[in-house]
């Protein structure tokens, strides 16, 4: 099946951050966009700035936890613009915690939003593409994933790794009905979120270990989202984009 002209993509966590720029991205690009946040007000503010008629961008509470709140989205999304072409599964939650120090129900939480949200998420719409003949999925995992973290918890690191895990899997199930799923892996980056989780210091320390001395363009991030959501990125899947300025070298 051939996708629509104009498509539809859902971002989670877009009420902010790096979210925020990759539907900012997305809906330049020429897609209509739901801003998905567990922030409805934040997402809705996100969405009105984007049209504020909402002919192309509209705001869905969706806590990734749950998988009803998936599936509402997905039915939304079929009843208001005939359906969705592409989920970028962004929303993410990062804790700096001692290793010893963490808590069953810290690892919990960290877990079931980083890891949990991507394989409900990769499941529900993974099946509304499969059905379709077409999507396109793209998880944002984590240099964190790939090295063990140096300024993330533990248990977000073993989340992140997780996710690129699932990108392979759900890639393998899903490549044949024209659906394909891939990572991008982003070392640190220059948003406010980073700026309020790491102190100066250490963060300073971070950039300088950085072979290209320097953080993250979320921006260029955003661009590669739309790079892999394009129709032409049909023949890159179970991949790992890294974007780390050289922190990991293949």
């Amino acid at each position: 099946m051939a996708a629509p002209e104009q498509q539809v993509a859902l971002v989670s966590g877009a009420a902010r951050g790096l979210g925020e720029q990759v539907a900012r991205r997305l809906h330049a690009a020429g897609y209509r966009v739901a801003v998905a946040d567990i922030d409805e007000a934040g997402a809705a503010a996100v969405a009105r700035s984007l049209d504020a008629d909402g002919a192309s961008a509209i705001a869905l509470r969706v806590d990734v936890r749950s998988k009803a709140d998936f599936e509402r989205a997905a039915a939304h999304l079929a009843q208001r613009w005939g359906g969705v072409q592409v989920l970028v599964n962004n929303a993410g939650q990062s804790k700096v915690a001692a290793l010893m120090e963490i808590g069953a129900d810290e690892f919990d939480a960290v877990v079931g939003i980083n890891l949990k949200g991507v394989f409900l998420a990769c499941q529900v719409f993974g099946q509304v593409f499969a059905q379709q003949g077409y999507g396109r999925i793209i998880n944002i995992a984590s240099l964190a994933g790939q090295t063990g973290g140096t300024a993330t918890g533990a248990h977000y690191a073993a989340a992140k790794g997780g996710v690129l895990t699932l990108t392979r899997v759900f890639a393998r199930e899903l490549a044949p009905q024209g659906v394909t799923v891939n990572a991008i892996s982003p070392g640190p980056l220059d948003l406010p979120i980073v700026h309020q989780s790491v102190p100066a210091e250490k963060l300073a320390a971070i950039t300088q270990s950085i072979p290209v001395r320097t953080l993250g363009d979320a921006a260029f991030v955003a661009d590669t989202v739309v790079l892999l959501a394009g129709q032409g990125a049909g023949s890159v899947t179970g991949a790992c984009w890294d974007i780390n300025g050289g922190l990991l070298m293949r």
